[in-house]
């Protein structure tokens, strides 16, 4: 792919405390149900409700021409040990946080027990690979065609950082990449989109509406 995908990257750097403030009062409330929602969660999400006013980056990129989607069906890079595979959790963007927990640990369950159907890691529009989980502090995707667009997201990091009152104060940072087809898209959508995805997860009660 990236001997053919001419790609362009866009990186933000997200203040992640009100998601985990959110993350860590929504679990409280879920532990009955036995579901714990992870922050891949959450930046899914984002990346999905945010697709909406940028539908080059939710398409793909054949030989008759680009082919755009309404519907995000959000592929998730699961690490295996003979390689990679992405499992689909198919319009996440009209699921909840519940929803997109228990159909993505479902999925990458199966995906390591080796019990998808090709159904189910096939036909994605869009894709998120998570390196935070091996405390990878930033990193640049690739592309994963046909699709145009893949966001790559780090580990959260906490240091000092200023308040409105230039008070020093220990706040937690993420990174988000996106890596585009520059034949799709362009930097300009690519930087708008990425900062609208930095918006919600920093006002992370928009997820919920």
């Amino acid at each position: 792919a990236k001997q053919h995908v001419p790609h362009f990257y866009a990186t933000v750097e997200v203040r992640m405390d009100a998601a985990m403030a959110l993350r860590k009062q929504l679990n409280a409330q879920l532990e009955e149900e036995g579901l714990k929602l992870s922050v891949n969660d959450f930046v899914m999400k984002a990346c999905a409700v945010a697709l909406r006013n940028y539908p080059n980056l939710n398409a793909l990129y054949t030989s008759k021409g680009i082919e755009l989607h309404e519907t995000v069906d959000m592929a998730m890079a699961v690490a295996l040990d003979q390689g990679l595979i992405t499992p689909v959790i198919r319009d996440i963007g009209s699921k909840g946080l519940a929803t997109i927990s228990r159909e993505s640990k479902d999925l990458a369950t199966r995906a390591r027990e080796g019990g998808l159907k090709p159904d189910e890691y096939q036909g994605g529009t869009i894709t998120v690979s998570n390196m935070g989980m091996f405390g990878v502090e930033s990193f640049t995707a690739i592309i994963n065609p046909p699709q145009a667009a893949i966001i790559a997201v780090s580990s959260i990091t906490k240091r000092p950082s200023y308040d409105e009152n230039d008070e020093v104060v220990p706040t937690s940072f993420m990174k988000l990449t996106l890596s585009a087809d520059h034949r799709v898209t362009n930097g300009a959508d690519g930087a708008l989109y990425m900062a609208a995805v930095k918006r919600l997860l920093e006002n992370p009660m928009m997820l919920l509406v």
